[in-house]
């Protein structure tokens, strides 16, 4: 039995050109910043996304590169936890509207960040992986409940209702990746201790 295909980092860099081509899209852009959910929700994410595909294509060299200086991870997920942090920040929000340049610079800062997550996971391990996700989604968790508890509203462009129901989603994804990845250790611990139950050859 032949294994099926893979998705090649050229495959993969090509979806992740075509996915910042879509978001590019005057007609999807625009409808996924009129909700500030969906703007925070969903095009944030889709650019991390896309972010992380055109990674994909960094040759050896350049990869070896960022190793040297993105030890066990660390650079890339405290730069990745800037820009979150920076971005959730509401001011930040009402400009990306407004001003071309403040949204051209959201979007470059969300591919990078998705880059360097991509490049910075797998090497972080469990212990800075647990201290990343122990800052950000505390973090997310208490923006979420700022949004909803505010009598007023903090993005001049989105209205009240629209930035609570943004808390609620906020709270929630905060949660669900909590225990994804809660659920990841978990699998993770099971598969060690069976390996290790397994009969060794003499």
């Amino acid at each position: 039995m032949t294994a099926g295909p893979r998705c090649t980092p050229r495959t993969q860099a090509a979806l992740g050109l075509a996915l910042c081509v879509l978001l590019a899209w005057p007609t999807l852009r625009q409808a996924l910043e009129a909700s500030m959910w969906r703007h925070m929700v969903l095009q944030f994410p889709l650019l991390m996304a896309a972010g992380a595909l055109l990674a994909a294509a960094l040759p050896p060299r350049a990869r070896a590169a960022v190793a040297r200086w993105n030890a066990h991870g660390i650079a890339g997920l405290v730069g990745v936890a800037v820009a979150l942090g920076v971005l959730m920040v509401p001011r930040v929000l009402d400009l990306a509207l407004r001003e071309p340049a403040i949204e051209a610079a959201k979007c470059a800062a969300l591919l990078l960040a998705g880059a360097a997550l991509r490049l910075s996971w797998r090497a972080a391990g469990l212990v800075v992986q647990g201290f990343f996700l122990g800052n950000v989604l505390p973090m997310t968790a208490v923006v979420g409940q700022l949004y909803i508890d505010a009598p007023l509203r903090l993005c001049n462009a989105y209205l009240l209702d629209d930035q609570a129901r943004l808390g609620q989603w906020l709270i929630a994804l905060a949660v669900l990746l909590a225990l994804g990845w809660l659920a990841q250790v978990g699998w993770w611990m099971v598969r060690r201790e069976g390996t290790a139950l397994l009969p060794h050859e003499g």
